[in-house]
């Protein structure tokens, strides 16, 4: 069986001053591109040739340039074209909170193209992120779609490897389905919905359970996106049935799946450690081990802010602690350059902001350059080694015991092979200031403390405070139902 397998990964933030570009894109082609998409051992049937077109990854970032996005696209429809005559089904890694210039969701575009091309009973089967918007046009387009289970996501390799399976097994034994899809209303932020915690662990065992029916090919929820304003935003529910003749079934399964999540509103909450900033930086403060983590939430990069905010900055600066600090990172792309023309060991005067906004205003620093390095992928997101992600300069603050990461983009650091990349390891340090909203594993694994503070930011994490104009309404929280 021949399979065309593509990835377009974007979580766009349209509170944010950049754009997304073509250089913001970690691309990988032909081949190349096979471990990014972390389909583990689901390559490996004998009577399958998978043609991998291109991995497109894009993180967290701004919403993405017109240009940028069809140059995308193009690749991916004329793979496609190329092998009309004997394409089996297509694999689509799909993230589902793109935002392009001029069209809305890159996600909904490229599938629509696709079937455009392909008509509707070529088996096309989408792994995505659960923080990703959905609508019923889009879904019932996909044969199958499933979204990961964990939060953060620690199961991206086994969800992709499910649905390329199920893709295989659906070609092997043709049968016209098409995806279930049920909205809710009902949104949700990311870090009210870690899956470690309540309601998402129990609803999680509920959708493995439902799983096991025979009937059941695939179940899933979808959290959403809320970090840009559209229709599709919100929480929704995703049912696959077996055969052409369990549709029926599925779909009241859908429906009671649906008023399932629904009646579990009311205990979604923050997960771990949370509180605002002077309380968060007091406890880290406060705390006799190491190390300890404060996430800067409202300047989440892994949500698509920029990571220029300095307000934890100015918080410690005016704190004159004895503490020893590590902020990883903040992302200032003039002040990168200026430090990138200065020697290592030499001192200089920066002035370290972004200036986009009173949260990113300019702080004068006297620093040392101690380190220059191109920053890691992570591990846990497919990203191996250094292409795409940025270059950073770590600098020690003179007369002080703070360290910082200056970088060049805001691309996260959330596992200690990151941060060990620049000579420095965060048990080294008190207190280690990341740019995310909830602590991510290594970070709960290894902090005595890990306290989410609730900064301002393009990453507000208060929901009822956001501006929607385009959602369904009414909706829960921003309207009492």
């Amino acid at each position: 069986m021949k399979i065309i397998a593509a990835k377009f990964v974007l979580e766009a933030n349209e509170n944010v001053p950049m754009r997304c570009d073509i250089e913001n894109v970690a691309f990988d082609f032909g081949d190349k591109c096979i471990a990014a998409m972390q389909l583990g051992n689901a390559t490996h049937d004998s009577d399958l040739q998978l043609i991998p077109l291109l991995s497109a990854n894009a993180g967290s970032s701004g919403v993405m340039t017109y240009n940028c996005f069809r140059y995308i696209e193009t690749r991916i429809l004329d793979g496609i074209r190329s092998h009309l005559s004997d394409l089996d089904g297509i694999y689509l890694h799909l993230h589902g909170a793109s935002y392009v210039e001029t069209i809305g969701s890159g996600d909904f575009h490229i599938l629509k193209e696709i079937r455009n091309l392909v008509g509707p009973y070529v088996p096309v089967a989408v792994a995505c992120d659960p923080h990703g918007n959905l609508c019923k046009e889009y879904v019932e387009q996909c044969t199958l779609i499933r979204s990961y289970r964990e939060s953060p996501h620690t199961d991206i390799e086994q969800t992709n490897e499910f649905v390329l399976n199920e893709l295989k097994d659906i070609i092997r034994h043709r049968q016209n389905i098409h995806a279930i899809y049920r909205k809710l209303p009902m949104i949700l932020g990311g870090e009210q919905s870690v899956s470690s915690d309540e309601p998402v662990k129990t609803i999680n065992r509920h959708l493995d359970e439902l799983q096991k029916d025979p009937k059941i090919r695939s179940c899933s929820w979808h959290v959403g996106y809320i970090r840009h304003d559209c229709d599709e935003a919100g929480c929704g529910i995703v049912v696959v049935p077996q055969t052409q003749q369990d549709t029926e079934y599925c779909e009241t399964v859908a429906d009671q799946l649906a008023q399932y999540v629904f009646d579990k509103r009311h205990e979604f909450h923050y997960t771990g450690l949370t509180a605002d900033p002077d309380k968060a930086l007091q406890m880290v403060l406060q705390s006799e081990e190491k190390p300890n983590f404060i996430t800067d939430s409202g300047d989440n990069v892994t949500s698509g802010a920029t990571g220029a905010n300095t307000t934890i900055l100015r918080q410690v600066l005016a704190q004159n602690t004895q503490k020893k600090i590590l902020f990883a990172s903040i992302h200032d792309d003039n002040t990168f350059t200026r430090l990138a023309d200065t020697k290592t060991g030499q001192q200089t005067d920066i002035q370290l902001g972004a200036d986009y906004n009173e949260l990113s205003a300019p702080v004068p620093l006297t620093v040392e350059v101690i380190k220059k390095a191109p920053q890691l992928g992570t591990s846990m997101f497919g990203e191996y080694g250094t292409q795409g992600y940025g270059e950073g300069i770590l600098v020690h603050v003179i007369s002080t015991n703070i360290d910082i990461i200056v970088a060049s983009s805001n691309h996260p650091f959330v596992e200690r092979q990151q941060v060990r990349q620049f000579g420095i390891d965060w048990f080294d340090y008190d207190i280690t200031v990341v740019k995310c909203g909830y602590a991510f594993p290594e970070l709960v694994k290894d902090g005595n403390v890990a306290v989410m503070s609730l900064t301002e930011g393009a990453t507000l994490q208060d929901t009822s405070r956001l501006p929607f104009k385009r959602i369904l309404r009414p909706m829960y929280p921003i309207d009492n139902i």
